[in-house]
């Protein structure tokens, strides 16, 4: 679980750095960031993805990126070390962090 944590910081924190449009303070944040969108992940993502079911089915799972990237904007909200420009930059972000996730995943 550890091992996890420490890899999700490292994907928050790469992702941030290679997008102008989101800035994080220090890794220290990061780790903060990890942990609260692991968290909010596992506990509210489920019953939102759950009560948008007809709207995910309807756009092929598109809408999915559009509920991680509404959840990156909260955490953006609550992270004073975060700051996300606009909800596009959010898109992409949630895209990158998805990605960069998966392989390190992968790969550790």
């Amino acid at each position: 679980m550890l091992k996890i944590l420490l890899i999700n910081s490292i994907v928050v924190f790469l992702g941030a750095y290679i997008l102008d449009g989101v800035k994080i303070k220090s890794f220290w944040t990061a780790i903060g960031v990890a942990i609260l969108l692991g968290l909010i992940n596992m506990f509210i993502k489920p019953l939102i993805v759950l009560l948008t079911l007809p709207l995910t089915v309807l756009t092929l799972g598109l809408f999915v990126l559009v509920i991680n990237a509404w959840i990156l904007m909260i955490i953006d909200k609550m992270v004073d070390g975060l700051t996300i420009k606009s909800f596009w930059w959010a898109v992409i972000y949630s895209i990158i962090i998805s990605a960069l996730n998966s392989v390190l995943l992968w790969i550790f």
